[in-house]
């Protein structure tokens, strides 16, 4: 088990610094979610996780490796709690009621200002390496077939108007929250539980 980081200064000269993993991906993350990643630097990143830049390199390889495995982490977390909100639900109206707030909720006071880093990092899409940048698709089109299988369930309990383009509704759906994340990243802008009953008369 790693121990965890007790103070700022290394017992020896150059030895490796002991530090908790989970902890310094969760201070990098914060930075990502920030700046994102290309205006993201190693620098920033040491500051944030209180390494040097020899123990990030040592640890997690390069930039790169770093970012996608706070993106894995960032994936995991969310989802995860997203999905005992679901849980909760009886049909599928329910749940993609629950979606929405949980964005809402998701975008409020200082969380908002942190961003998403899904949203963040579909911005510089086009940007990124290849294998980032399948990452940031793959988790886009995960939220998009999440959508369709909620949507198909409510009109298969007759929550949800069957007549409606399932895909289209999905689609619209996914624009809804990513814009949340973005407008949230501004006070003025942050969306309130108000625009819920709005986004839910599309499913009429």
């Amino acid at each position: 088990m790693v121990p965890s980081l007790k103070d700022s200064h290394f017992k020896e000269r150059g030895r490796p610094r002991a530090f908790d993993t989970d902890a310094v991906l969760d201070s990098a993350m914060l930075v990502f979610r920030q700046k994102g990643y290309h205006a993201t630097s190693i620098g920033d990143l040491g500051q944030a996780m209180q390494l040097t830049t020899g123990s990030i390199y040592k640890a997690f390889t390069d930039k790169q490796t770093l970012f996608a495995t706070v993106f894995a982490r960032y994936l995991s977390q969310r989802n995860g709690s997203l999905a005992s909100r679901l849980a909760q639900c009886e049909n599928g109206r329910e749940q993609l009621e629950a979606l929405l707030n949980f964005y809402v909720d998701s975008v409020r006071d200082v969380e908002g200002e942190r961003g998403c880093l899904v949203a963040v990092s579909a911005v510089e899409l086009q940007t990124l390496d290849e294998e980032l940048a399948g990452a940031v698709s793959a988790a886009l089109m995960r939220n998009l077939q999440n959508l369709q299988q909620i949507i198909r369930l409510g009109q298969q309990d007759g929550s949800v108007n069957p007549e409606l383009d399932c895909d289209a509704t999905a689609s619209l759906l996914l624009c809804i929250v990513l814009g949340m994340r973005v407008a949230g990243k501004v006070a003025a802008t942050r969306p309130d539980a108000s625009i819920i009953p709005l986004a839910l008369k599309v499913l009429d």
